[in-house]
């Protein structure tokens, strides 16, 4: 699927028996979480589906939910030019329902869908009601791979993003439709990225969008020895997306190598002391540009598992948190997310959580 080189970048191997050296309790275990970004796929390296995920938010914490977000997985190879990743959205609809399975009905797991967007196809808002009729409900919106830097240790072999593709007019157009449509754009950046990610939120305010993953720090490649310098000029345009009162961020995927803050390559996984030391700046420099009220914190699994255990990211995040109200807390650990992709998960809502 990937060559060895951008596997590694992008989502080094899942090893079981490495993973189990680092065995800690859930943090505030009674605390309400919704992980608003997971995969499910066929990836030999972190094979994951509807057991392995039971089985990581069955690990301690309280997940109530979880948002599916593609992966290029399971496409319909016969559909029709363009409706190729339709097939993807019945597959993650069918492993939700295995989850619920193995859950004995608890049905919160793949509770929302973010379906691949394709600004490109002859006819995009076909395939959006494509993805909503056999989403099942569970469609929330679609993710743009806008992500592109010129170093090869950032580019997919094949499929990659295109340079132009941030401000293209077919994105434009694509996202004019997302908002008519009343769907979300989970945006894929590097942050060399997000200025062009603050013009397009600029031209389109009726539109949702959700950076994804801090809006992807580089330290790795060109940046390995610029972390300083990398955090200066990702803060300063971070802030300009954050000015953008329509764009959330997801805080988390620094677990990934290519941000060079990963434990891919250390003796054991990293336990969420660790990971707090290395996160700080990042998480709170998200938290502190665009508040709890446009913040969400997620997984990226099973992509950070190369790094981590799933409590101990869950763990990092409550303590980075632990300084805020208890109000804010809830809203970066489930209430965001549940509203930002219109959840409405029962025990939130009951909670007074929404």
């Amino acid at each position: 699927m990937f060559d060895a080189k951008y596997e590694h970048a992008n989502f080094p191997r899942v090893r079981p028996e490495w993973l189990a050296q680092v065995a800690e309790p859930a943090v505030e275990p009674e605390l309400p979480i919704i992980d608003p970004h997971h995969h499910l796929w066929d990836v030999e390296s972190a094979f994951y589906h509807a057991p392995e995920l039971v089985a990581d938010v069955n690990a301690g914490h309280r997940v109530l939910a979880t948002v599916f977000v593609e992966c290029k997985a399971h496409f319909d190879d016969d559909a029709p030019a363009g409706f190729e990743p339709v097939g993807e959205t019945r597959f993650a609809v069918a492993q939700a329902q295995a989850a619920a399975q193995l859950q004995q009905g608890h049905a919160g797991l793949v509770k929302g869908i973010v379906a691949y967007g394709d600004p490109f196809v002859a006819n995009p808002q076909g395939v959006l009601e494509a993805h909503l009729e056999d989403g099942q409900g569970r469609m929330r919106g679609v993710r743009v791979r806008a992500a592109w830097h010129a170093d090869p240790a950032f580019a997919a072999p094949h499929g990659g993003a295109d340079e132009r593709l941030i401000a293209s007019p077919e994105l434009d157009r694509y996202c004019a439709i997302l908002a008519e449509m009343g769907l979300v754009l989970d945006l894929w950046v590097y942050h060399t990225q997000l200025d062009q990610a603050a013009e397009l939120a600029r031209r389109h305010p009726r539109l949702a969008i959700v950076l994804n993953h801090c809006g992807g720090p580089l330290g790795i490649g060109p940046y390995a020895d610029q972390r300083a310098a990398v955090r200066e000029e990702w803060s300063r345009s971070l802030g300009r997306v954050a000015a953008n009162d329509n764009v959330a961020v997801k805080i988390g995927g620094l677990a990934m190598p290519r941000t060079g803050l990963s434990f891919a390559d250390a003796a054991k996984p990293a336990s969420c002391v660790e990971l707090v030391e290395r996160w700080t700046p990042y998480v709170r420099t998200c938290i502190e540009l665009f508040g709890a009220d446009r913040a969400m914190f997620e997984s990226n699994f099973p992509v950070d598992k190369g790094s981590c255990n799933y409590v101990s990211v869950w763990n990092a995040f409550k303590l980075l948190s632990a300084g805020y109200p208890d109000a804010a807390r809830r809203k970066l650990l489930a209430g965001t997310a549940n509203r930002v992709y219109g959840l409405r998960v029962e025990a939130l809502m009951a909670e007074g959580i929404a």
